[in-house]
Order: C-alpha cells, then sequence, then structure tokens
C-alpha cells in the first residue's frame, strides 16, 4: 500500500467516523455540519466554474436556505424549498451565469434530503444507509476495478472508471442493503434499491470528473488530503441522497 493510498484509507475512515457520529446526534449537531460541509462546496463549486470572483457572493446566497433547515428554523420544508429556488434565481439575475446558479440546488437539495431524511421514524437507519450505500459503492467499485480492471467506461471524463468497477460498486450496496435489511429492520424496498441508487452515485461521481476537465483542474480543493476538496468527497451523494428521499416518502 502506498503512502498516497495510506492517506486516503485514513482520511476515508475518519470521515465516515465523523459522519457515523453526527447521525446518531441528528438534530442541530447535523445540521452544523452539514451546514459547513454545504458552504465548502459551494465555494468549490464556483471554483468549478470558473467564477471563483463570485465564491462569496454564492456562498451568501447558498446562508438562506440552509439557515433555514435548521432545526430551530423551518427545518427541511417547503419554505426552505422556495428559499433555495428564490436564491437560485437570484444567483442567476445578478451574475448571469447558469452553470453558478444551478449550484444552489445541487449543493443544498442533497443536504435537505439528508436533514429530512434523519427526522423520520427510524431515521438514524435510513440517512446511515442512505451515506453508507455511497460508502460502500465507492469501496466496491475501486477493488473491483482494481482486481479485474477491463473496459474503461468513459476514458475521456474518468480514465480510472472501468465496468468492472462499476458492476462491483453496485454489487456492494446491494450486499450492504441487503444486510441492513435482514440484520436492522431496512425496508426491502430500499435495500432492492441500492444498486441503482449506487448508480447514480456513480454517475455523480463522472458528473464532477467532466465539471474538473471542464475547469482544467485536478480536483474540486485541496482541504481533504488525499481526497481533495469536499466535493470530490461527496460527489456521489450530492446525486444519490435526494432521490433515496423521494424513495423514502413514497413508501410513508
Amino acid at each position: 500500500m502506498t503512502p498516497e493510498l495510506v492517506q486516503r484509507v485514513t482520511v476515508g475512515i475518519l470521515l465516515i467516523i465523523v459522519a457515523v457520529l453526527e447521525l446518531w446526534l441528528g438534530g442541530s449537531a447535523l445540521w452544523v455540519l452539514a451546514t459547513v460541509a454545504a458552504l465548502i462546496m459551494g465555494g468549490e463549486w464556483a471554483g468549478l466554474t470558473r467564477a471563483e470572483d463570485k465564491r462569496r457572493f454564492m456562498q451568501y446566497a447558498l446562508c438562506i436556505p440552509l439557515a433555514l433547515m435548521s432545526p430551530l428554523a423551518a427545518g427541511p420544508s417547503l419554505l426552505a424549498l422556495a428559499a433555495m429556488a428564490g436564491a437560485t434565481i437570484f444567483t442567476l439575475i445578478v451574475t448571469r451565469n447558469r452553470w453558478l446558479a444551478a449550484g444552489i440546488p445541487y449543493v443544498a437539495l442533497p443536504i435537505m434530503a439528508l436533514l429530512w431524511i434523519r427526522m423520520q421514524d427510524n431515521g438514524l437507519l435510513l440517512a446511515f444507509w442512505a451515506l453508507s450505500l455511497v460508502w460502500a459503492t465507492d469501496i466496491g467499485a475501486f477493488f473491483a476495478g482494481r482486481n479485474f480492471g477491463g473496459p474503461k467506461v468513459a476514458p475521456a471524463i474518468s480514465p480510472n472508471k472501468t465496468w468492472s468497477g462499476l458492476i462491483g460498486g453496485m454489487a456492494a450496496a446491494l450486499l450492504l442493503g441487503w444486510a441492513l435489511a435482514s440484520y436492522y429492520d431496512l425496508p426491502f424496498q430500499l435495500a432492492m434499491a441500492s444498486p441503482g441508487l449506487a448508480l447514480l452515485a456513480q454517475v455523480g461521481d463522472f458528473f464532477e470528473s467532466w465539471m474538473k476537465r471542464r475547469a482544467g483542474v485536478k480536483d474540486s480543493g485541496t482541504i481533504l488530503p488525499g481526497h481533495g476538496g469536499v466535493l470530490d468527497r461527496l460527489d456521489g451523494v450530492v446525486t444519490s441522497l435526494p432521490v433515496a428521499a423521494l424513495l423514502i416518502w413514497h413508501l410513508g
């Protein structure tokens, strides 16, 4: 194991520990961590859209919907969703940058989804499932791609991603869903939806890779040693969490 890989694994484990602790605490503690992460992600998104001079503006615009998501305010509600839409429109009008404005829902919607999921009955299990299936996907894709290799999925966007890694990530997510359904009463429908969400997580990974290539950068940021930016670490969560919330809402 190379020093770079050791660093990456160590930081990854620490991030998972922090995430699980915050999920367990829930409430304001989870909101604070999620808000800090969202503001960093907003700054990184401004960099990816070549709008570094609008970085602070982007973060200020995010503050309004994020503040309303607090358990001490409206929470993850329709009011917060309306504020998110308003912040998006305001950003578009002021900056005339569609990509920058799109970053408001791109960053804030998964935060809202996570907070909403945690508020549900059995919310700790549901939130852990929604996040851990992305972790399982990353781990399964890494080891399957490393051991089996094979054809690349989209070499022009992400030259290291293989079809074997994609399948391995989906299989790992299914295995995790089955374990949570068998031993911790996760609804069977959600367990079976895990591979689909794993696919969405990998779509998020490819999308951010495309954004980085478009911006001409290797990573979205440098705050996480071995991982790059917060967007680099949460790219799969961004695309899978809102859909996970919709599935939970559909099941009632």
